[in-house]
């Protein structure tokens, strides 16, 4: 017997994405910074990929960035078409 689910599925919950995002990519390139003057001493103890892995890890969210800032862009083009097409109604027609 297939299962069915119980209750329908909540709306998707909106939130900000470029700046949850934008913050975590700074953070990136902020531990970047703090483990460059550390460098010899972190290769002395087997831990000098640490710093790449924060440029790395930066540089993935400036195109996370970029792909949230494009979502958004095209999320309020695509409601500001369905409000255009929805165009005036006869309750808003002036009479």
């Amino acid at each position: 017997m297939p299962k069915t689910p119980l209750h329908p599925a909540p709306p998707p919950m909106e939130a900000n994405d470029v700046a949850i995002v934008g913050g975590g990519t700074v953070l990136w390139f902020v531990a970047f910074v703090a483990l460059v003057p550390f460098q010899s001493t972190l290769s002395e103890h087997d831990h000098g990929t640490w710093p790449w892995i924060c440029l790395s890890g930066g540089l993935l969210g400036l195109i996370g960035l970029w792909y949230c800032v494009s979502r958004r862009s095209a999320i309020r083009r695509d409601r500001e078409a369905a409000a255009r097409a929805d165009g005036p109604t006869a309750e808003n027609q002036p009479g």
